[in-house]
């Protein structure tokens, strides 16, 4: 029997690179719920209405991606790839106005192809801005992983063992004991509890957010516990791929700005106005800039 009965070519407008893509949707290697295979592939698994399906994905050309799957309905199937990926992102004045900060402008050569992912749900990018507030992007990174383990379902593609991004409904289920076990503090185990609430009980809805514009949506999503405005920032560009917001007061972008604009004093504010409508992309140059050791620093 075919392991991935699902198979669908996805057309990608070049340059796009499904490695860089991944990586920047990936983050740390603790990640076991997006994982690279060391062919380059894509894995994950999640769940799509009913059925809990595990894709591959890979770049069968520069222009084309193939996507497999162990099933689910193939639109489903499509438009989660499509979103985690950031296939339909609009990126054609991203090089022009990069190549106007001399800092950035090598680094954006260097990561030509990158596309801004997407978390599949309004309640993973909710989870992931929760746990990751207020403490290192590393310790924030170990308590992902035990949750993730603790909670997800297993699936497999192919040969890869893979691990689903647990649903809403197990958090609200799971015991205070079994939160606290993988290191979530008392207060971010309520946050977590309210943004699962508020998404299965319709407080927060992701067609109210796709709905308005981002100042307007920021509002919105601070209505739940645990949200303010930097978190509701970061769901909106990686969660919806909202490319003119920029989480600002992040401690990461400062460090990743030291590290690869070197001996430059930057400015950070007329970068960002720069960049205008596409800046949220530079989230994501600074971060695989810095995983790729691409600043002058990292060869100092």
């Amino acid at each position: 029997m075919n392991r991935f009965p699902v198979r669908l070519r996805l057309p990608v407008a070049r340059p796009y690179r499904l490695d860089l893509t991944a990586q920047a949707l990936r983050r740390l290697a603790a990640n076991a719920v997006d994982v690279l295979a060391p062919d380059g592939a894509y894995h994950r698994a999640l769940r799509l209405g009913n059925d809990l399906a595990a894709l591959r994905v890979t770049q069968v050309e520069p222009d084309a991606l193939e996507i497999e799957a162990t099933g689910g309905d193939p639109e489903l199937v499509r438009a989660a790839v499509v979103r985690m990926l950031g296939v339909d992102a609009d990126l054609r004045e991203w090089p022009r106005r990069a190549s106007r900060v001399a800092w950035l402008a090598p680094i954006a050569h260097a990561l030509r192809g990158v596309h801004p992912p997407r978390y599949p749900t309004l309640w993973e990018a909710c989870a992931h801005a929760i746990v990751f507030q207020q403490i290192s992007i590393h310790a924030a990174g170990a308590i992902m992983l035990r949750l993730v383990e603790a909670f997800g379902e297993r699936a497999r593609a192919g040969e890869v063992e893979l691990v689903a991004f647990p649903e809403p409904e197990a958090l609200l289920r799971a015991s205070e004991e079994r939160l606290g076990a993988v290191g979530l503090s008392a207060n971010k185990r309520a946050h977590l509890r309210a943004a699962a609430a508020a998404v299965l009980d319709g407080t927060v809805r992701e067609d109210a957010v796709d709905a308005l514009a981002s100042p307007e949506a920021i509002a919105y999503l601070t209505r739940v516990r645990g949200i303010g405005p930097w978190s509701a920032a970061v769901v909106l560009l990686r969660g919806f791929g909202r490319l003119d917001v920029f989480p600002m007061r992040d401690s990461g972008v400062a460090r990743s700005v030291r590290e690869l604009a070197g001996d430059v004093t930057v400015d950070l504010d007329g970068v960002l106005e720069t960049l205008g409508p596409v800046k949220g992309l530079l989230y994501f140059h600074l971060l695989l800039g810095r995983l790729r050791n691409l600043g002058p620093r990292a060869t100092d």
